[in-house]
């Protein structure tokens, strides 16, 4: 969504996450790899190499074991990455993987092959749905975490990077309530970062829990040990719908805000630095005609936004952060839906019923 201040571009550069890889999980067909799935060695921290034990087994390799048999290779004529078992018939992946694909080839853990219908794909959310002509026996669907994850949780990635079938990788949960691009230029919501190995060939994969549960659906990575996915409370809330409808319809405000930093509070005699700044509304838009946006100057020799509303509320949730606004967004509203956003107007707060728009393919304004 453009409520947010940092692009696309700089959000990759300020995140050490290389452009070339950030977003491209997926890969080109690489030189072709034995089709049998191999746990391979992509780190020091590799499945088997932990001190950790439960008997004679490492944590992670009964991990690895349970899990291995949901997590597949998912081919399409562009490209390849990876993907797991969500139900009896589905499979879910990233929507960069299949692109714009609608027959695949998922290829499971033992190598048997079956064809694949892209039956949804979600680019803002980064999220589409396979069904499966054939699932064996062997590849259950894997759950879900009820809980949302903590920093410091020990997670495993496990998926097929540069066309390594079956490779795990260990790390962290790094940051939680992240907002990363989408492939249509908005942000995703609630996503989790990681320091587990990710790398192009992973998207679409699982990042799960030393419990067996996804936390995250990966979505890019590459560089300086910095990985995202997409949580797993926003993935409950897509798949299902991609799976009934082929899409889903997410709820859209129309505006484009700033955080209102100290000097943003100064330039716009605020008693304290709090809330969301808007600073453009869409023409046409769902805000057009009922919030207001701001007029750049220059204060103090800095260019800063001036007059317009602030955001403080929606639905009594409290807007710190952009990432409070874009979480709240994804995970409890619906497009179409009226809600009640708290904003400061000219000095007064007052509390506007809004009806939230759906979000157009591309960003606008």
């Amino acid at each position: 969504m453009p409520d947010s201040t940092l692009d696309r571009r700089q959000f990759l550069r300020l995140g050490g996450v290389a452009a070339a890889t950030g977003l491209a999980g997926c890969s080109a067909d690489a030189p072709a790899a034995d089709d049998g799935a191999t746990a391979t060695t992509d780190s020091p921290t590799e499945t088997g190499t932990q001190t950790t034990q439960e008997g004679s087994e490492s944590v992670y390799t009964r991990l690895y074991r349970d899990t291995i048999g949901s997590v597949v290779l998912v081919r399409t004529g562009q490209g390849q990455g990876t993907g797991f078992v969500y139900d009896d018939d589905h499979v879910v992946t990233n929507a960069h993987v299949v692109g714009d694909a609608t027959e695949t080839e998922i290829r499971f853990s033992e190598g048997q092959w079956s064809s694949g219908e892209v039956v949804g794909s979600d680019p803002h959310s980064d999220l589409a749905t396979v069904e499966v002509e054939e699932v064996p026996s062997s590849a259950t669907p894997v759950s879900f975490a009820e809980r949302d994850p903590v920093v410091g949780q020990e997670v495993v990635a496990i998926g097929n990077p540069y066309d390594l079938d079956g490779s795990a990788t260990t790390g962290i949960v790094s940051g939680i309530d992240r907002s990363i691009p989408s492939p249509t230029g908005y942000r995703i919501p609630d996503a989790i970062q990681t320091d587990a190995a990710v790398n192009p060939g992973n998207s679409g994969g699982p990042l799960v829990s030393l419990d067996g549960e996804v936390v995250a659906v990966i979505n890019s990575g590459g560089g300086d040990n910095i990985g995202f996915g997409i949580s797993a409370a926003l993935t409950e809330r897509v798949v299902p719908r991609l799976i009934e409808n082929g899409e889903f319809d997410h709820a859209y405000l129309g505006v484009t805000f700033t955080n209102v930093t100290p000097s943003v509070a100064d330039a716009n005699d605020l008693d304290e630095p709090r809330g969301l700044l808007i600073v453009n509304v869409v023409d046409g838009g769902p805000a057009d005609g009922t919030l207001q946006g701001s007029d750049p100057e220059v204060v103090d020799g800095r260019r800063v936004p001036v007059g317009g509303d602030v955001l403080l509320e929606i639905e009594g949730s409290e807007l710190l952060t952009a990432e409070d606004l874009g979480s709240y967004l994804a995970l409890e509203t619906r497009a179409n839906q009226t809600v009640e956003l708290t904003i400061r107007r000219d000095g007064d707060e007052e509390t506007v019923p809004f009806e939230l728009g759906e979000r157009p393919d591309d960003i606008q304004g």
